[in-house]
């Protein structure tokens, strides 16, 4: 396991001499400056007396390995020391951590303490890394700030080789942190050989991707989250002098170092820091920290350092040119450059004239074969197949040019972007008619899937209801396929329960009616269209609010379409944390109870006015749906409630929204009601609010479909006589699974 630790430090030691020009002491004079293959720079040092402080004290000492070696130990904080660098920063061996099958939440630290060093755990550097699926894990500055946190699905036949999620999840860390601790929690309870669950740990971010791509190619064991010979990783720490120490010592060398001169050089310092680093100043070199360590370069002994056309004489820190032997013949020079300059530039121009026509002709050319290759790639023909039918209902669907969308999005202007998300970057635009819309640069589609994807785009031109965003074309002649959905102009549904807007708040009557619209448009899509579609990403940041405030669900990258006679999908787990069925996460199999889970979500998040995942929950492993059933239990809803709703809900009304919430979120999805029994009840609780009518036709809302009015006359028909739900009543099984986060 200690082979990537050699093969760092020799690619250090390397790194370090092949910058030099010429053999510079690092050292402390008379000191020794080498322990095995690591060089020790001042203010470190090998022994009390060649070093800056007891914090920079190294001792060398012999390994318990076979064969033995050298390896300095940085004494100060007792861990072994790999590279130190003078721009501030020193890579150790730090202890990885291992976790239980346990599904009881466990507290361990991460890297000791590093109080009272100077020293910080580097957040540029290093990231933190969880090896295997079994575990939640949450990242922590002291004992109660929570920092960040992942948890990696499980797939036992990925072989993906980034740390994506599948099998290994990985998140940032602040910067300059004294220590590091983790909470981590068993999503269930396993049994394993060794009774571990994986590892975390910090690491730095280089090794780590270059190790992971080598056990995931089968090169090496050493990242086998189940491996119990792995016990360390390389960790990077920054360190630096406080400005009072260095005028003590008189560090004169101490000066702010220049962005523009070093950013070349050392691409990886942080310039925007508060951390001032020392540097020998311009045409000198060594070490800064010695009161002798910064000696001059001889530029005239190079003849790339300096512009000297005869004789070059060096002076300290710079170097100067003879000019007595060019003053004899600059007029004849002068002269001369005149003459070749014409002459040449009479030819070039000539030559960039028929360059220029030439390469013009080219690039129509390549620019056409490309946007043919692209089209053909992406399933034009396939696309153009089905709009060539005359039964398919897509004369509306249009095919989109790329200059056409260029134009209207200003060449994907930054200032025209709407949204980011897993599935692409969603840009305004003004078609040439003058029809705002949205346009979606998709991620890149795998050529296997090309088949579903132009089928996906079929079926969702085909869709025609008034909750639901609108296709209204799209565009395959780019790198990435691109689809024209119609405007939404007030954003999502997240962003007005999360961050209301004084002016126009969400009332109670607007949030049960947007549950009704989004309800309706899910029983749409589950039974209404031509072939039953699945979302499969149903959240509030997925729900648009028109210009009158009406619901649109968007965002259809993940859905899927199936036959009638099926009843799942088996895929690989797709979808978001907080929204996502437990039941789905564990089996694969995503069903239309998936959807009517991630609905209960957000009705939750009407009811409450609460974010599906917070940090303040993540202390006890709550996300919202968990929180929201154990209120119901404990009959505290009402103190959980938003105080708008609160205050203009009957509780009456409020109390069947949230049994019916309840009952989405039933962990047995066979128990949970469809989205056309959800529909009936959210219909039902209006009806009786307005005294027996389920529906006031709006004369001016004139793009509602004639299909999805014949389906909510067809369910206020059959309200009371059709369907009978019954009240959601967890067994000693489901119980047992509300803790998890």
């Amino acid at each position: 396991m200690w082979i990537p630790f050699i093969l760092l430090r020799v690619i250090s030691s390397l790194c370090l001499t092949t910058t030099l020009v010429l053999a510079i002491t690092w050292s402390k004079p008379g000191c020794q400056s080498i322990c095995g293959n690591i060089t020790i720079p001042y203010p470190f040092g090998i022994g009390s007396h060649c070093s800056f402080n007891s914090s920079f004290e190294i001792v060398c000492q012999n390994s318990t390995s076979i064969p033995p070696r050298r390896i300095p130990l940085l004494s100060s904080i007792n861990m072994e020391a790999l590279n130190i660098s003078l721009w501030g920063a020193i890579t150790v061996v730090n202890p990885v951590a291992t976790m239980k099958c346990s599904v009881a939440q466990e507290t361990q630290y991460l890297v000791k303490s590093l109080k009272n060093s100077p020293f910080t755990i580097s957040g540029r550097y290093n990231s933190l890394v969880v090896l295997g699926c079994q575990n939640s894990v949450w990242l922590r500055a002291n004992a109660t700030t929570t920092v960040g946190g992942c948890m990696a699905m499980c797939d036992a036949n990925s072989t993906e080789s980034s740390c994506n999620g599948v099998n290994c999840c990985q998140t940032t860390i602040p910067p300059r942190l004294k220590e590091l601790k983790y909470t981590y929690q068993g999503i269930k309870r396993v049994v394993t050989i060794n009774g571990s669950c994986g590892y975390a740990f910090p690491v730095n971010k280089e090794w780590f991707q270059f190790e992971y791509k080598r056990y995931k190619g089968l090169q090496n064991d050493l990242l086998n989250p189940y491996d119990q010979d792995f016990v360390s990783a390389p960790l990077v720490l920054e360190w630096e002098l406080d400005s009072a120490q260095k005028q003590h010592n008189n560090f004169t060398h101490c000066v702010p170092m220049d962005p523009i001169r070093w950013s070349s050089l050392l691409p990886t310092i942080y310039f925007g820091s508060t951390v001032q680093y020392c540097a020998c100043d311009v045409g000198y070199e060594g070490n800064p920290y010695l009161p002798t360590g910064c000696s001059d370069i001889d530029e005239c002994s190079d003849p790339t350092l300096n512009r000297c056309i005869n004789q070059c004489f060096n002076l300290n820190g710079t170097y100067e040119c003879d000019h007595s032997y060019e003053n004899e013949s600059n007029v004849t020079r002068v002269r001369n450059v005149a003459l070749i300059s014409v002459g040449s530039g009479l030819g070039a121009l000539i030559l960039l004239l028929g360059a220029w026509k030439s390469t013009t002709a080219i690039k129509r050319r390549i620019k056409a074969n490309r946007k043919r290759k692209y089209f053909k790639r992406n399933g034009g023909l396939l696309l153009q197949q089905q709009l060539s039918s005359t039964d398919n209902g897509l004369q509306k669907t249009k095919l989109f040019s790329s200059k056409e969308l260029e134009k209207a999005t200003d060449h994907y202007n930054e200032n025209r972007v709407l949204g980011r998300g897993g599935q692409g970057t969603v840009y305004k635009g003004m078609l040439t008619d003058g029809r705002i819309v949205a346009v979606k640069k998709s991620m890149k589609v795998d050529e296997a899937d090309l088949e579903v994807f132009i089928n996906e785009v079929v079926i969702l031109s085909q869709i025609n209801h008034r909750n639901v965003v609108k296709l209204m074309g799209c565009c395959l002649e780019t790198d990435v396929p691109l689809l024209v959905y119609e405007f939404i102009p007030n954003g999502t549904l997240f962003q007005h329960v999360h961050n209301p807007n004084e002016e126009f708040p969400l009332s109670w009557e607007m949030r049960v009616r947007i549950a009704r619209e989004v309800a309706g448009a899910l029983f749409y899509l589950h039974s209404a269209s031509s072939a039953p579609i699945y979302h499969r990403d149903i959240k509030s940041t997925n729900i648009l609010l028109d210009d009158k405030y009406r619901a649109k669900v968007a965002d259809f990258g993940t859905s899927r379409s199936i036959g009638i006679d099926q009843t799942h999908l088996t895929t690989r787990v797709l979808g978001t944390f907080g929204y996502l069925d437990p039941e789905y996460f564990q089996s694969n199999h995503f069903t239309e109870k998936s959807d009517v889970y991630s609905f209960g979500v957000v009705m939750v998040e009407l009811l409450t006015g609460e974010k599906a995942i917070s940090s303040i929950r993540a202390d006890v492993g709550r996300s919202l749906a968990t929180h929201f059933l154990y209120s119901m239990e404990e009959n505290c809803l009402f103190d959980i409630l938003d105080a708008r709703v609160l205050k203009e809900g009957k509780r009456e009304e409020i109390a069947a929204i949230a049994e019916l919430a309840k009952r989405c979120l039933h962990l047995n999805g066979r128990r949970r009601p469809t989205m056309k029994e959800v529909a009936v009840e959210l219909e039902g609780i209006q009806m009786r609010k307005e005294g027996g009518s389920v529906f006031q036709q709006n004369q001016d809302d004139n793009d509602i479909t004639e299909s999805s009015h014949d389906i909510f006359s067809s369910i206020s028909t059959n309200m009371h006589t059709e369907y009978s739900l019954t009240p959601y009543s967890p067994d000693y099984d489901d119980r047992s699974l509300l803790n998890r986060p």
